[in-house]
């Protein structure tokens, strides 16, 4: 019999499995317990061609592979390189202190070639917590998995080569961390949008404070422009938060071979035809969707009432929690789910609602129904709204002027500091218990709020999100409390939330 280490991936995170091996002298077969997935139980056939092509002999007995703990269900092919080393580790073929202390990760293919496999990273930090000093992944994975702390990481391109550094001790090439090299956000800059200074002034907040973003106007008025300008505005991503982009993205698959360590802001546009399960992700097993995807970055939904109902609404409780729970029969995932939600929306189905220079072709009835596609819950946790009329001939052929992007990011950077001297990221994320001590508004702040309350029928979360956006513009200013101004411009922010009729 014979132990082995190993990982699975259950959501975005590592679980650590023992592989347990044990040959009992029956007709010969293998069996694989320990709730094993489909490509899990297959695992055999490729085990089995890979020992062969590498030149070892698979034991004639009775082979039985258990997966602790067995109350997880594994899925993939990465635990394959384990099960053949723990298989040859049982029959003799290698060493038993060999393999104590490693962790094993990797595909096998039919001739012994080992291939990379999704969410390396996360099991290999499992694997650590699990006290393996060691960990052997392909030469796909080197790069990401070097990235876990306090784990040796060595690459081997077969299970032969593999089998060789267990059995005559010849050493496995170190895994190197990537070289830094963040991909600078390829979004147009602020002074080359012509018009929209109201807009850009919300990009500017909403980069500031982590607010959420909702652009109403006619098809052309540069909605998704200014929408891809805001990754630009953000700072720099803290080591911790691009280990946990990282992982997002490698448990998903969407990581760049070019670039394991994932240092700018993600920027996910899903198209309007993306379903629920696009969105928060789901599957068998789960994986990451949208949202998730968007981890730390940007989420920009175009055409926001075009999106299916059932996937806006769901993203209600998402956005207070910044994480998604995907609850199955077999077993409930969690994927981190904090980011910016920047959504663009026309006035009504044919774009030209209120126009004063071309003629809406919709009733009062179509109107009112591509409105209702959004419901008031869902507008009512979006901070930011704001009104993108149609730019001029005059305006787009004047030059360029306004700040540009580097002069916004600059006092984005220093509103931050500010907020991350309070104890929190950005006031999006201050939450309702020191809420008022920390927004410290004036007497005729709270007055402009409360009048503004009751005139626009506020909700208690609309006081609260105008209280943080009111924070965040302050921050701006460098204003040590919110006076009357600040006040006044958040609450200008709520004010089109009524859209097209507005």
């Amino acid at each position: 019999m014979s132990r082995v280490m190993s990982a699975a991936l259950l959501g975005v995170d590592g679980v650590p499995i023992e592989v347990e091996v044990r040959l009992s002298s029956q007709l010969p077969r293998v069996d694989v317990v320990g709730l094993p997935e489909a490509a899990v139980r297959e695992s055999a056939a490729r085990v089995r061609a890979a020992i062969a092509a590498s030149g070892h002999s698979f034991p004639d007995r009775r082979v039985t592979v258990n997966l602790a703990p067995a109350g997880i269900r594994k899925g993939g092919a990465g635990l394959d390189l384990a099960i053949a080393v723990g298989i040859l580790a049982a029959s003799g073929g290698i060493p038993g202190q060999a393999v104590a202390g490693v962790g094993f990760l990797g595909e096998l293919a039919l001739d012994g070639r080992l291939r990379p496999v999704r969410g390396a990273l996360a099991q290999v930090m499992a694997l650590g917590s699990a006290g393996c000093g060691q960990v052997v992944v392909p030469e796909g994975n080197g790069a990401e998995a070097s990235l876990a702390r306090d784990v040796r990481v060595h690459t081997a391109p077969s299970l032969a080569a593999v089998l060789a550094s267990l059995v005559r001790e010849q050493p496995l090439p170190r895994a190197s961390p990537p070289a830094p090299a963040a991909v600078p956000p390829g979004g147009p800059d602020l002074r080359d949008i012509r018009g929209q200074e109201q807009a850009k002034r919300a990009l500017e907040i909403a980069a500031a404070g982590g607010h959420g973003l909702l652009l109403r106007g006619p098809p052309g008025a540069g909605k998704t422009l200014l929408a891809r300008a805001l990754p630009g505005l953000l700072p720099d991503m803290e080591m911790s938060e691009a280990l946990e982009v990282t992982q997002v993205h490698s448990a998903r698959g969407a990581l760049d071979d070019r670039f394991p360590l994932a240092l700018t802001r993600p920027f996910r546009a899903p198209h309007h035809t993306a379903s629920r399960a696009g969105l928060l992700g789901g599957g068998t097993p789960s994986r990451p969707g949208e949202v998730s995807l968007a981890h730390r970055g940007v989420l920009f939904l175009d055409e926001f009432p075009e999106f299916e109902r059932r996937a806006l609404e769901s993203l209600r409780q998402v956005m207070e929690d910044r994480r998604v729970v995907v609850a199955r029969a077999s077993g409930t995932t969690s994927f981190p789910a904090s980011f910016q939600l920047v959504a663009a929306s026309n006035p009504c189905p044919c774009g030209y609602y209120g126009s004063p220079v071309r003629d809406c072709r919709c009733d009062e009835g179509s109107v009112s129904r591509y409105e209702a596609r959004i419901s008031g819950p869902l507008l009512d946790r979006i901070d930011l709204h704001v009104r993108v009329p149609a730019v001029g001939f005059a305006e787009l052929d004047g030059l360029p002027d306004g700040a540009c992007t580097d002069d916004v990011r600059s006092r984005v950077a220093r509103a931050r500091s500010l907020q991350a001297a309070r104890g929190f990221a950005t006031n999006a994320e201050i939450p309702l218990g020191p809420l008022e001590a920390l927004v410290r508004a004036t007497p005729a702040a709270r007055a402009v709020l409360g009048r503004a309350a009751e005139r626009l029928g506020l909700s208690a979360r609309g006081v609260h999100r105008a209280l943080r956006v009111a924070r965040t513009i302050a921050d701006l200013a460098d204003e040590e409390r919110v006076d009357r101004g600040a006040m006044a411009e958040a609450v200008g922010f709520r004010e089109s939330q009524g859209g097209g009729r507005a």
